[in-house]
């Protein structure tokens, strides 16, 4: 039976709700750095991850002439958005630096969302996957929006005592 996190049980028997967050056998939340140990556990980097993938598998048809403008630009754009996750995981020390590299991640899925359109337009994909790139780029804004409204969960990193000589 595939459980809820992707077949991996979380630890103390709870399962994970958005953003890799665990939710308690009562329903409650652990803090979310507590429980999350790399990027690659947040939902949202991992449907991030996902776009990024079936993007660069699509553009693989696009014209080749193309290569050095729309192939690239919608690549780097969607490459782009897992990547400042991944920054903004290893700058949560400071609630502000995780904020500012979310919301850079945040600007590179509307800038994805952009070349999308770009593409429809240019007949490079059809409108059913046109909405499907569109789902997941809004899907990802929405979860980086609540994100950056409520840091603090996402930043809960225990600091070690220091040690008086």
């Amino acid at each position: 039976m595939r459980t809820e996190d992707g077949g991996r049980g979380a630890e103390g028997g709870g399962r994970k709700g958005e953003y890799g967050r665990l939710r308690t056998e009562d329903g409650g939340r652990a803090q979310v750095a507590d429980k999350i140990s790399s990027f690659r556990d947040l939902k949202v980097y991992q449907i991030s991850f996902s776009l990024q993938q079936a993007i660069f598998e699509k553009t693989k048809w696009f014209p080749k002439d193309e290569l050095f403008s729309l192939t690239n630009q919608i690549r780097r754009s969607s490459r782009s958005i897992g990547a400042n996750q991944a920054e903004a995981w290893h700058k949560r020390r400071y609630v502000a630096h995780f904020v500012s590299k979310l919301s850079d991640s945040d600007a590179e899925q509307a800038e994805t969302q952009h070349w999308v359109d770009t593409a429809l337009a240019c007949k490079y994909i059809s409108d059913e996957e046109h909405e499907y790139f569109m789902d997941k780029c809004m899907q990802i804004g929405r979860m980086l929006g609540k994100m950056m409204a409520n840091p603090e969960p996402f930043c809960n990193i225990t600091h070690p005592t220091k040690v008086k000589d």
